[in-house]
């Protein structure tokens, strides 16, 4: 008996490539001077980027004054920036440990430059609460250490400092975890190295990798308990973000659904920023192969489940409130649709709820423009959501007396345009100097798929 089929797999990475080729792919752009382009961009992010050290500079001196705030509204613009940041980074871990333990090859090509946009997204978060104490160099304070202030200890109670405990412990696993992912590379590159500074570099951060087969197999089991660690990070740091607001009494906060809602929205962001960023790293560093239209149509995807979820607690919220009978809450959210911060509201609604529903459309969800597009609009929709949790639950107070407007000043705007330069900062220097796809990773999934479309025999004989 003689029975026939087609291998549907797609493979993915493309070209057929060898072990080889891999290397000196990746490699490539390590090896060679930095193009124009690079230093071009770089320029831009280290001047904007001292823009920011300057209006913080300015503003540590000066106290907390420079910034908009007022008896009314206490927090604005630094905390929307820092959920707005912690946000971006879930998308990282998300790809690297989920789906990871999950068995999803695709990942292969995405999780190491993830990973790294988690980890410059987590120290720009940081800035913000640390400028916001007004005194930052006693940030120590915060951690419950033995001390001579007698029975004065921190509160535990509080949601800002378990920020401090998950935001820290986030950071931790996220970094220790990419660098482990980093050493079989640093020795790839250290056997590359043409230098003798390179090779001494590559050296010391390879930790004397062998590439025997127990150094793998040790490898292996590290990097999968790493990755079952950091797997609760992704649902605990945004949960407990939430609940800066969630133990509030303030109109608008005291949610149970802010918890999922926060982190739905923080994994849908965080995957429009590795859009935004996948898709000019693989034209720029010639990785189209391995960074395929596939890779960013599953990305797609992911980003239309958290949308749906995002725009699901959008409706959930506005139910409750007219649900619960409580006309402080009914307020709230009228005021945030019709007041004088409707604008940002349906900003929020137009980018995060409208404009991705058109990634169901699979011609759209394969066109680079349209998904680059689209994704710029996501991080701008989420930007403005933290805007206005915050802002407008804030500007209209208990009693009229005390309502008030809101406005950035120019420190804060300076302070936010600093962070994106600090980030992008990082970034390039992380794709001018570390392999910005996994060689190993990538290597272990090139069979994949190899025999798409090709027809297969199996023969059985029977006496």
């Amino acid at each position: 008996m003689s029975l026939r089929f087609s291998v549907l797999r797609k493979p993915l990475i493309h070209g057929d490539k060898s072990l080889a080729q891999v290397t000196d792919d990746v490699a490539r752009p390590l090896e060679t001077g930095p193009t124009t382009l690079w230093w071009s961009a770089f320029i831009i992010s280290v001047a904007v980027l001292i823009l920011g050290v300057v209006a913080v500079t300015y503003e540590i001196m000066t106290g907390i004054g420079t910034w908009g705030l007022n008896k009314t509204v206490g927090w604005a613009f630094d905390i929307t920036n820092f959920v707005f940041w912690v946000g971006i980074g879930h998308a990282g871990t998300l790809i690297s440990a989920i789906l990871f333990l999950f068995r999803q090859r695709w990942r292969t090509s995405i999780n190491r430059s993830a990973e790294a946009m988690t980890i410059f997204a987590v120290m720009c978060a940081g800035i913000f609460p640390l400028i916001h104490l007004g005194r930052p160099w006693l940030f120590f304070w915060i951690a419950p250490y033995p001390n001579l202030r007698g029975s004065l200890w921190v509160n535990f109670r509080s949601p800002l400092l378990w920020d401090f405990f998950a935001i820290s412990t986030y950071f931790t696993i996220s970094l220790v975890f990419w660098y482990i992912g980093l050493i079989p590379d640093m020795a790839t590159l250290r056997d590359r190295a043409t230098t003798k500074i390179k090779k001494v570099v590559y050296r010391l951060m390879s930790f004397g990798w062998t590439g025997s087969m127990r150094t793998w197999h040790r490898y292996e089991v590290v990097y999968l308990l790493l990755a079952a660690l950091a797997t609760p990070l992704v649902l605990s740091v945004h949960s407990i973000v939430s609940m800066d607001f969630a133990t509030s009494v303030i109109p608008g906060w005291h949610s149970t659904i802010f918890p999922p809602y926060f982190v739905a929205g923080a994994v849908f962001s965080g995957f429009a920023m590795v859009l935004t960023l996948m898709i000019i790293a693989r034209k720029v560093l010639r990785y189209e192969e391995y960074i395929t239209i596939d890779h960013i149509e599953k990305m797609c995807k992911i980003v239309l489940v958290t949308g749906g979820i995002v725009a699901l607690s959008y409706g959930i919220e506005m139910f409750m409130a007219w649900y619960s009978v409580n006309e402080y809450e009914r307020f709230v959210f009228l005021n945030r649709a019709l007041g004088p911060y409707a604008w940002a509201f349906w900003i929020m609604v137009a980018c995060n709820v409208a404009i991705p529903q058109l990634l169901w459309i699979k011609k759209l969800r394969r066109s680079l423009v349209t998904v680059f597009i689209i994704s710029i609009f996501i991080n701008i929709g989420m930007w403005f959501e933290r805007f206005v949790i915050i802002v407008t639950s804030l500007h209209r107070d208990f009693l009229p007396s005390s309502w008030v407007m809101y406005k950035p000043t120019i420190i804060e705007i300076a302070t936010l345009a600093g962070s994106f330069g600090l980030f992008f900062t990082l970034f390039l220097l992380f794709a001018r100097f570390i392999p910005f796809i996994a060689i190993g990773e990538v290597k272990g999934v090139l069979n994949y798929g190899r025999n798409a479309g090709k027809s297969v025999s199996l023969s059985t004989k029977t006496d």
